[in-house]
C-alpha cells in the first residue's frame, strides 16, 4: 500500500483558513505539514505573557513583541513562536505577517514541547535565516541561546540559568536571564 500525503503551501493553507477550515483547531504549518498545537497549559501562557511583557518594556518602540502569532516563513512554514520579537511596521501587518527579514530573534517557551522546539522548530528557523533563536525550556529552568548562523544552522548554542544575555540586534540592552525564568 502507498500512502500519499499533501504537501500545503501557504496560499492553500491561508485559502483553507479564510475558509473556515481550521476555526476549531489549532494548527500550524511546518514544512507543508499541518501540525496540531499542544494545548496551552497555565506555566506555559504565564511564562509566555511575562516573557513579552518583560521584552517589551526593555526594547520599547524599538521593536515589537509579538505573543503567539504567526510568522511566514519562506521553507513552507508559517509557525506561531511563543514570543517573536519584530520590526514594529504598523499597519504593514495587516497585509502578511512578518518575514524572516522583518524578525530579530524568536522565543519558544517549552515544556511539553522541548524535544519538538529543540529539534524542527530550531531546524526551521535556521533554514528561514532566523539569526537568533532562544527556547525557554521550563522543564530545567534554564534559558537555551542558538546564534551564529551558518550555511542554514546555528553554529553557536549557550545554556543559561542566571546572568545578563543581549540579543546580537540589540547589542545595547541587557536581558535579565533570571527575569525570564522568573
Amino acid at each position: 500500500m502507498t500512502l500519499a500525503t499533501y504537501k500545503w503551501t501557504i496560499a492553500n493553507y491561508h485559502q483553507a483558513i479564510e475558509a473556515g477550515l481550521f476555526v476549531d483547531e489549532a494548527v500550524e504549518l511546518l514544512r507543508g505539514n499541518l501540525v496540531v498545537m499542544a494545548p496551552e497549559r497555565e506555566p506555559h501562557a504565564y511564562y509566555t505573557r511575562s516573557i513579552s511583557h518583560y521584552l517589551q518594556g526593555l526594547l520599547g518602540d524599538r521593536a515589537l513583541v509579538s505573543e503567539a502569532h504567526p510568522i511566514t516563513l519562506p521553507n513552507n512554514s508559517e509557525p506561531e513562536p511563543d514570543v517573536a520579537i519584530v520590526q514594529p511596521l504598523g499597519r504593514e501587518y495587516l497585509n502578511h505577517h512578518p518575514y524572516p527579514e522583518n524578525i530579530f530573534w524568536l522565543i519558544e517557551c517549552a515544556q511539553a514541547t522541548l524535544t519538538k522546539d529543540l529539534t524542527e522548530k530550531k531546524s526551521i528557523y535556521a533554514e528561514a535565516g532566523i539569526q537568533e533563536y532562544w527556547v525557554i525550556d521550563l522543564q530545567h529552568h534554564q534559558l537555551i541561546v542558538f546564534q551564529d548562523l551558518q550555511n542554514g544552522s546555528y553554529t553557536t548554542k549557550q545554556t543559561l540559568k542566571t546572568g545578563l544575555i543581549s540579543p546580537l540586534r540589540f547589542p545595547d540592552v541587557a536581558v535579565s536571564v533570571d527575569n525570564l525564568l522568573a
